[in-house]
């Protein structure tokens, strides 16, 4: 993916809107005061263009959209300038400075090319900066779509790519299928597969593995992002929360600590982790299941089994079951703060030896 290059767009908008502004004020100056004293429009032109520029910095919470989005955004800014003019405000201003203007023509001229460009301006930069759905509020029931877009991309970052779940997580349908890899995730990566040491050589292994297998997904979009942090100072997770940004997209992690930061930002993101602790089974007192007894409990009459999410369950009398699988009933939970413990009885009524 080639770098966005969203702030020097909006520069070189910046910059030609300024140079129309200092344009006109060069022409109204010629026309109102005289030729020999052109800089005092020069200099107002200068000041105007600033004071739109800085109302422009107040809106850049907003994100590039595409040049379309624009487009819409600059007739927006064009057309209320048009309304302005239908309302007489040209005339109410060439009333005003009746007494300065010697071309009344040539005044009314620039002073429609500061209007038409300074709205034009704003509206544009605005749509740039709006989210697609943000039109519906102008424009009731209507959707701005794109054929080629295949849904709100997903930026990955290398700790739940080297959990490895996602690969499931994404052929389950659940989620988008456009996927963002920052180029720096890969290279992390691709330094942890190089490490000398076992546990995290073995990881980043994963992690590449993890990705060549949704890379070779016909249904997957997997895109590498090519960025670079704004400050050497950013840290790795503020340059994820960057990216995120510029792309509007949504973050996919394991990373509690990074999950907080985002959502104190108003980042989207989403947690494996959260995911899997909601789909957990409600194992209340009186439910039965289905459990294979794999080890012996901490008593000796004990045996222990686990649910398909990992959860514990500890079976009273079941020492000699081990290796079977037992319909269990629960008979008491505790919460502790290593997670819930379960006790169950072996069920009465049916048993099935496996």
């Amino acid at each position: 993916m080639k770098k966005l290059t969203s702030n020097t767009s909006l520069n070189i908008a910046r910059i030609l809107y300024l140079i129309v502004c200092l344009l006109a004020g060069m022409a109204i100056a010629h026309e109102l005061i005289s030729p020999e004293k052109i800089w005092i429009g020069v200099v107002s032109g200068f000041f105007i263009g600033m004071f739109f520029i800085f109302v422009e910095n107040l809106t850049k919470t907003y994100t590039i959209r595409g040049f379309s989005t624009g487009t819409f955004g600059l007739l927006i800014g064009i057309f209320c300038a048009w309304l302005l003019t239908r309302v007489g405000i040209p005339e109410l201003i060439s009333t005003v400075f009746d007494p300065f203007i010697t071309n009344d023509s040539g005044f009314r001229i620039a002073f429609n090319t500061i209007l038409f460009s300074s709205l034009g301006f704003l509206g544009t930069v605005i749509a740039l900066r709006s989210a697609h759905d943000d039109f519906a509020v102008i424009i009731p029931y209507v959707r701005f779509r794109s054929d080629v877009r295949k849904g709100r991309p997903l930026l990955l970052d290398s700790d739940v790519i080297t959990d490895g779940r996602i690969v499931k997580v994404m052929d389950s349908n659940f989620l988008e299928k456009n996927v963002v890899i920052p180029r720096f995730v890969l290279e992390e990566l691709q330094i942890m597969s190089n490490s000398p040491s076992p546990g995290r050589s073995q990881r980043g292994q994963k992690g590449l593995d993890c990705l060549e297998k949704l890379r070779s997904s016909r249904d997957i979009k997997v895109t590498v992002h090519d960025s670079t942090a704004q400050s050497s100072d950013d840290s790795h997770d503020a340059h994820l929360l960057q990216i995120c940004q510029i792309l509007n997209a949504q973050i996919l992690t394991t990373d509690n600590n990074l999950t907080k930061v985002a959502r104190l930002q108003n980042v989207d993101i989403l947690n494996l982790n959260d995911m899997n602790e909601a789909l957990k089974p409600q194992v209340d007192v009186g439910t039965t299941v289905q459990l294979p007894i794999v080890r012996t409990g901490k008593e000796e009459h004990q045996g222990v089994g686990y649910l398909p999410d990992g959860t514990m369950i500890v079976v009273n009398n079941a020492v000699s079951k081990i290796g079977t699988t037992q319909s269990v009933s629960v008979i008491s939970t505790i919460n502790t703060s290593a997670g819930m413990m379960i006790f169950a009885d072996i069920s009465s009524d049916k048993k099935k030896n496996t």
